[in-house]
């Protein structure tokens, strides 16, 4: 469907700033790395889009705004330049659902993993040697922030003593009461996206699955559509359903618009393989999310 032409901002740090909450300025490395993204942000963009920021500001025909997640940030970045405002969630609902324990509400998938928020739970959750031994090789376990983005906010720990390090960045992150993703880390064998729109109502939009390749990391490199087979049909019938729960559970939070769902195929050290079909909840836009909603993105 057709729309007014609008101009986007790509704020990519959103969780930043939903993180910290308070006034917010993206880095001059977070407008480099937009910069730098420009030609996959720009599969985003419909004929007469303009790109406000990173920009210089000024706007020549766009009448609409649009970000890349509606914080209080970009929304005063459309409002300055004086475009119409779009229906958004507010920032306390972003947060919500952007925010990992969301997701871990809605049931963890990997063995042991794990939402804790005080340093005797994450004890309790490393302990868990023997259950480790049984997915990851390595004994190593990835702890996440509850607010990350592009491989942001991880650390690699192992089962026995922290290090000094480990300690300073465990204390760091737990001192809010914010609370920590704990999962094993195994060995990833295909990494899947599944994109949607969620109107006010609920009404849900369906994209086509795709497959995305990410770096060591968890930083994102690139998307296309998954090739028919690429999923098995077990795999996709628990991706579409994870993806179903999640857009009802969005909803019942109170948010609409972009979202996409990340999964990954992973094999354990006995040679089982295992689907994992909701490993990120992304409630906004994403880099893959043009390529896998198609001629559905407007």
């Amino acid at each position: 469907m057709s729309r007014p032409a609008a101009a986007w901002v790509f704020n990519l740090d959103a969780e930043d700033e939903l993180a910290r909450g308070g006034p917010h300025t993206p880095t001059n490395a977070l407008r480099a790395r937009a910069e730098a993204l420009a030609p996959v942000l720009r599969r985003l963009l419909q004929p007469g889009d303009e790109v406000l920021w990173p920009g210089d500001g000024r706007v020549t025909a766009a009448t609409v705004g649009r970000a890349w997640c509606p914080t209080p940030w970009a929304l005063a970045q459309l409002r300055r330049a004086g475009l119409e405002m779009p229906a958004a969630p507010s920032a306390e609902v972003l947060r919500l659902v952007n925010h990992r324990r969301f997701a871990h509400h809605l049931g963890q998938a990997l063995p042991g993993a794990r939402f804790v928020h005080t340093s005797t739970e994450l004890t309790e959750a490393l302990s868990a040697a023997s259950l480790l031994a049984k997915v990851s090789m390595a004994r190593t376990w990835l702890l996440k922030r509850p607010l990350g983005y592009a491989g942001r906010g991880r650390r690699l720990v192992g089962t026995g003593e922290f290090t000094a390090a480990d300690r300073t960045w465990v204390d760091a992150a737990l001192r809010d009461g914010d609370g920590l993703q704990v999962e094993p880390l195994v060995a990833r064998e295909g990494d899947f996206g599944w994109h949607g729109w969620l109107g006010a109502e609920g009404e849900l939009t369906l994209g086509q699955p795709t497959v995305a390749t990410i770096d060591a990391s968890g930083t994102w490199q690139s998307t296309e559509l998954a090739p028919p087979g690429m999923l098995l049909e077990a795999e996709r019938t628990v991706f579409e359903q994870a993806v179903r729960q999640t857009a009802q559970a969005l909803t019942a939070a109170g948010y609409f618009g972009p979202f996409g769902l990340d999964a990954f195929r992973w094999r354990a050290p006995d040679g089982g393989a295992h689907f994992q079909p909701r490993c990120e909840v992304n409630a906004r836009y994403s880099m893959g999310w043009a390529v896998g909603m198609g001629e559905l993105a407007s």
